[in-house]
């Protein structure tokens, strides 16, 4: 056998044992459209609050609930259209999209945000609302951190930025809904191009 076949053989071998490890039919269009639903809904929620009697939200008040029901209406979104993007291309590449490996990735991905997401509705709860959003971007990042070993590897670079974002944003908590803008909406639409030049255009 010459060098160039077995470093052939070397290469396909490594190709299949990243494909069994790791889910790679993350969509990075997916990841672009997120972000743009989160501009859309921050511009939304910015709108509502300029719009009110006041400066501020009360957990009570009618321009809160509002906001966590364009809050809701983004995530539905973006769900809807990374399982629809990622489904579609997993079928293109020929490969499984609901299997043990999967099932790790959410579990890994699920845990932080929900134990985020409780923690962040207790302290609302509380009545403190100021580090709400550097908590969002916070455990948004550790879900990414936490799911990252699952698939591609440049997850954790979007991840490591969510956790920088929101520690920032803790120092500033009265630019908690920029930082959330800036993590939510624009890193992500930074991180889909990325992921769809390097991935997706193949």
């Amino acid at each position: 056998m010459n060098s160039e076949n077995y470093l052939k053989n070397i290469s396909e071998i490594k190709n299949l044992m990243s494909k069994s490890s790791k889910f790679i039919s993350l969509s990075g269009l997916s990841g672009i459209l997120a972000g743009i639903y989160a501009l859309i809904g921050a511009g939304f929620a910015y709108w509502l609050v300029k719009n009110s009697d006041r400066d501020y939200l009360i957990l009570d008040g009618r321009v809160f609930r509002y906001i966590v029901l364009d809050m809701l209406l983004v995530l539905i979104f973006s769900i809807s259209t990374a399982i629809f993007l990622t489904t579609k291309k997993a079928k293109k590449n020929n490969e499984k999209i609901w299997d043990a490996l999967t099932k790790r990735l959410l579990l890994s991905f699920i845990i932080p945000l929900l134990a985020g997401g409780t923690y962040i509705i207790i302290i609302l709860v509380n009545q403190h609302y100021g580090q709400t959003g550097a908590l969002m971007l916070i455990f948004y990042g550790l879900a990414l951190l936490n799911a990252s070993k699952y698939t591609l590897g440049d997850v954790k670079y979007l991840g490591y930025t969510q956790i920088i974002l929101g520690l920032i944003s803790a120092l500033f908590p009265g630019y908690g809904f920029w930082f959330w803008v800036a993590g939510f909406g624009f890193m992500h639409i930074i991180y889909g191009t990325i992921m769809y030049i390097k991935y997706d255009r193949k």
